[in-house]
């Protein structure tokens, strides 16, 4: 079996976790998640306080394993979804779309495993100097925000940059990925997209018949003028929002057309006006299964890939 040490840093059993996507990741699917041995995330996105306490509880009633939440910095409610996680006593929190620095002392202080999401080596060195238990990162195979630089290209570097834990994400859907970000000195994964299709998330099944049907070309990246670039699946969205990109004559007249997109698709499954966030590895996942069944299966599939690591060596 394969255990690292971000299994004893954080009491899971498989160094795997799953990604915080917005209107997706709820307290239901990050509690499979934990229950299958990985560590479940909930996304606080940018939702209020009450929203990501009531998602904490619902997420305590289903697993007593540890599990995150992952905070948007760049959200308006970022300050106090940042107070939600220590009054609740959440044992990680993962950050993205931003600096978390001005929280650090407090989770620090409150015992939480803080754990940024970084694309470049700049804020992995930054993010160690300011006390991260870890550190995830994510190439731009990934969904949703994506930084230019590739998780092949990423993770060795990050892990030359840092004495901490690296967690690879971004382009990893199998058991082959997991081997793969291990060998490039990774001690756990994130993945996103392959957790669309467990059966315990509750995202509309229009998103999950979307992932399942996609191919190796499926996705397209957007919002490069904004500096934000989204990857997502191609769609009537998609496809209009990357034709009128560098046609609007202003940044907010830009972010306006993007505005609930995301709701869109993951809650109402509106194929025309939802913005699909979606992976490289979309073209990759294939069927719906329980969280428990996809991490046991990656990681029997990683064993064995591992296991016969130097059968090109004579």
């Amino acid at each position: 079996m394969i255990k690292t040490p971000v299994c004893d840093l954080l009491g899971i059993e498989y160094p795997i976790f799953q990604g915080g996507m917005a209107w997706i990741a709820d307290g239901k699917l990050a509690a499979a998640v934990s229950n299958g041995g990985g560590l479940g995330i909930i996304s606080a996105m940018n939702a209020n306080a009450d929203y990501l306490r009531q998602q904490i509880h619902i997420a305590r009633e289903l697993t007593d394993k540890p599990f995150g939440v992952n905070i948007m910095l760049m959200s308006r409610f970022a300050d106090e979804v940042a107070e939600v996680v220590i009054e609740e006593k959440v044992a990680v929190v993962t950050t993205g779309a931003g600096n978390p620095s001005k929280y650090m002392k407090a989770w620090l202080g409150a015992g939480i495993h803080v754990i940024p999401v970084v694309a470049s080596v700049a804020m992995a060195k930054l993010m160690t100097r300011v006390g991260a238990s870890a550190l995830i990162a994510e190439g731009g195979e990934s969904g949703g925000h994506v930084g230019e630089t590739t998780t092949m290209v990423l993770v060795p570097q990050v892990c030359d940059a840092t004495t901490l834990p690296v967690i690879a994400a971004g382009g990893i859907a199998d058991g082959r990925g997991v081997a793969a970000a291990f060998m490039l000195g990774a001690q756990g994964v994130q993945l996103g997209t392959r957790f669309l299709v467990a059966e315990e998330c509750s995202v509309h099944p229009e998103y999950k018949a979307k992932i399942l049907k996609a191919n190796d070309i499926a996705t397209v990246t957007t919002g490069k003028r904004l500096g934000h670039p989204v990857r997502s699946l191609k769609t009537p969205f998609s496809r209009a929002y990357l034709k009128t990109e560098y046609e609007a004559k202003t940044d907010e007249e830009l972010e306006g057309k993007a505005a609930g997109a995301l709701r869109l698709a993951a809650v109402e499954g509106d194929t025309e006006r939802g913005c699909f966030l979606a992976g490289q590895v979309a073209g990759m996942v294939t069927k719906e299964q329980p969280a428990a069944e996809i991490i046991e299966e990656i990681f029997v599939e990683a064993e064995q890939i591992l296991r016969n690591a130097d059968r090109w060596v004579k």
